[in-house]
């Protein structure tokens, strides 16, 4: 965090916001927010692409993320004025670009298929069977804190003891220098998974002291040979929690920028006991490839192939109640096939007792204090009757997205009362939502209008460049008078200077001084044609006729026509 150039603060209902600057101004963002900006981006790349408006989306996470982070992902395309179809798993979306690829989705043969989604922050991975165009996830396993960052940072640790130890400074606390020092890793880190070698250089790195230095790849694996083998852990947990041995799956597939590191691959390799590993869909873009046939599917407008396709996916933490005693009591194990709907009946623990009190949570602890709380909601109303005897049926259901929704029901005697979690523990709730809908369109338009200004600005910057190399063109300079052409240049300057120097809030000024240059340069263009219909109409005096032909006789001419002869020389038409 303090490579970050932000601040980390606590928002509203202790979750964390985002301080930074924003048109000179300290601004806080929820983390929200900040999704929905990137979301907002791509919803205008998409549509620049395609000519259209876009207003529904698919949306990938990681597979291992939890309730609060799926709903949160989900609020965020709201923010960002979409409609979020369905939030689908990264290594999903992977295994749907690998079937499509390589044309085993609608095979009657079944294929085991694992998929290693290694990324820059998180680490998924999944284990699917893919037979006639149903694609069911047995399993999946993960680090939502395992990723490309954690090397770099190792790497940008090693670089800070060295620089430590030659130089006799610590620039461990200064975070400018960390963040040039963390992209040269970043920037080695890539480079070495194709070199062997590469130099580390940068100028003036902390008080004018220059770094250099130079990192094999032998050294970055040995930096990272445990997080890289916590990454092969993670795969094994996955098939012993899917029950499917390593040598029946029939092809591993890499996703994820960090899949091309020679020693992840190796390692995998190795696992699998030398089995090739599938490398041919583009590690960057197949998450994406698959989120598109998901949403061709959901809008009915993909092949018939798509249309047909089926995604069994998995709720990837367990789900459960706290009960007296503050242990948890399983409802949907970690793996369950989604979507589901499973109900569990509780009974009272008091005599007489009028309400109950729900606690839900997500993990794989027994103690309760060890998961992750959900969500709590009172059962109100409850028929009073001695302990034991009245009875509450909890239902779980989770929906398509993995999100969760959580009723209980109470009924004696013919008696029932229901209610149904609307879970916003630490969560946006409808009025934060709507507060970011509407700053996030407040945001787009004055966005717009940046943009308008600087592409105005960009405009007239570009025009003025060219009038002024149009003003030295040696084919216009014989066509237009000098001292209109040095007029021009004048003004090209004090415009040119004036942009230098000079920041308008409106794209009014930068357009009118378009204009003045535009008019300028309509007059040079017909100077310019003026000038070359006169030489059509002009004959060529100088054209080489047999010599006999010319008569060497002068007219006459006094001293005074001249004079007058010579001052009438700048009024003669400069082309002729």
């Amino acid at each position: 965090m303090k490579l970050w150039p932000f601040k980390v603060i606590e928002g509203h209902g202790d979750r964390p916001n985002f301080l930074v600057n924003y048109q000179g101004a300290k601004k806080q963002f929820a983390a929200e927010e900040i999704s929905a900006m990137i979301l907002t981006k791509m919803k205008e790349v998409a549509e620049a692409f395609l000519g259209c408006t876009v207003k529904d989306a698919v949306v990938t996470v990681p597979a291992y993320f939890n309730d609060a982070q799926r709903q949160a992902t989900k609020d965020a395309g709201l923010v960002a004025g979409l409609n979020v179809m369905h939030i689908m798993d990264e290594p999903t979306a992977g295994a749907v670009a690998y079937g499509f690829d390589s044309n085993v989705v609608n095979s009657n043969v079944k294929k085991n298929v694992l998929v290693f989604d290694l990324g820059g922050g998180t680490f998924d991975v999944s284990l699917l069977s893919i037979c006639n165009g149903v694609l069911e996830v047995k399993a999946t396993a993960g680090d939502t804190h395992l990723g490309g960052e954690d090397f770099d940072n190792r790497m940008l640790d090693y670089f800070v003891e060295e620089f430590r130890r030659k130089e006799r400074k610590d620039i461990s606390q200064n975070p400018r220098a960390l963040r040039r020092l963390k992209t040269a890793s970043k920037q080695a880190k890539r480079i070495l998974s194709t070199c062997t070698e590469t130099a580390v250089h940068i100028d003036c790195l902390y008080e004018g002291t220059d770094f250099y230095s130079t990192i094999t790849r032998a050294r970055f694996e040995e930096l990272n040979i445990d997080l890289f083998k916590k990454c092969i852990e993670t795969v094994k947990r996955c098939h012993e929690d899917a029950s499917i041995d390593k040598n029946n799956v029939d092809v591993a597939v890499l996703i994820g920028g960090c899949t091309r590191i020679p020693k992840v691959q190796q390692l995998l390799k190795d696992y699998f006991s030398g089995k090739d590993l599938c490398k041919s869909i583009h590690p960057d873009e197949s998450v994406a490839y698959g989120a598109a046939v998901q949403a061709a599917k959901l809008r009915g407008q993909g092949t018939e192939e798509i249309n047909n396709l089926v995604l069994i996916d998995v709720t990837p933490l367990s789900l459960g109640i706290d009960v007296t005693g503050g242990i948890t009591i399983v409802v949907v194990p970690r793996n369950t096939p989604i979507p589901l709907q499973k109900e569990l009946v509780f009974s009272t623990s008091v005599d007489f007792q009028k309400e109950v009190k729900f606690k839900i949570y997500e993990g794989e602890r027994v103690q309760s204090k060890d998961n992750n709380l959900l969500g709590q909601f009172v059962l109100h109303g409850i028929h009073p009757a001695p302990k034991g005897e009245t009875k509450i049926t909890v239902t779980f259901k989770i929906d398509n997205n993995g999100i969760l929704h959580v009723s209980a029901e109470e009924s004696i005697s013919g008696e029932k009362n229901q209610i149904t979690l609307i879970n916003r523990e630490g969560r946006l709730s409808k009025e934060e939502i709507d507060r970011m809908v509407n700053e996030a369109q407040r945001y787009r338009m004055e966005d717009e209008q940046f943009k308008e200004k600087i592409l105005a600005k960009n405009s007239l910057e570009d025009y003025a460049y060219g009038l002024r190399k149009l003003v030295k063109d040696d084919e216009v300079i014989p066509k237009v008078p000098s001292g209109y052409l040095k007029y021009v240049a004048q003004a090209v300057d004090k415009i040119i200077n004036w942009l230098r120097h000079d920041v308008p809030k409106d794209v009014d000024r930068y357009n009118s001084k378009k204009d003045e240059l535009q008019e300028m340069s309509s007059t040079i263009s017909e100077m310019s044609q003026h000038c070359a219909r006169s030489k059509k109409k002009t004959p060529n005096r100088h054209l080489k006729e047999p010599t006999s032909t010319y008569s060497t006789a002068l007219p006459e001419m006094t001293a005074i026509s001249g004079a007058d002869s010579s001052g009438a020389v700048p009024n003669i038409t400069v082309c002729l």
